[in-house]
């Protein structure tokens, strides 16, 4: 079961983490264990040669992570990355980016998180991204 909806998940990057709106992150679904998050790209995430940035690229993949594990432990706000590791493998496509994030391990105080970043409509992954999410102690 759900515990946190992808539209829960769009409202909170509206209100309160407007980076992530202002670029045009969209959570597409949110799973107990699995979310995808899509990401346009435009001229805002390049590189010097063309290519979406490093950062852009991270970016989407952490909130992918927080979008998963809020989808399975329910809104709790304060849960944040305690580690992060990006393998770039391929140049991006023109278009969309795509993140689909997987809970690997959920335990009480912490959950690993594996991110495929993939161009959209390319099966082919242009990055593999993994992170630890601290969970707080619930009150």
């Amino acid at each position: 079961m759900t515990l946190f909806t992808a539209e829960q998940f769009n409202a909170i990057m509206e209100d309160e983490l407007p980076f992530a709106h202002e670029v045009g992150m969209r959570a597409e679904t949110i799973e107990e264990r699995k979310a995808v998050l899509r990401m346009p790209t435009d001229e805002r995430q390049l590189r010097p040669g063309g290519t979406v940035s490093g950062p852009a690229m991270m970016a989407l993949a952490d909130a992918a992570m927080y979008a998963v594990l809020l989808g399975a432990i329910g809104p709790v706000k304060l849960a944040v990355t305690t580690s992060f590791n990006a393998n770039f493998l391929n140049k991006p496509q023109p278009g969309d980016l795509v993140a689909e994030a997987e809970i690997l391990k959920l335990g009480k105080r912490l959950a690993v998180i594996e991110v495929a970043l993939h161009s959209d409509g390319f099966e082919t992954p242009v990055a593999h991204m993994t992170g630890t999410y601290s969970i707080p102690p619930r009150d």
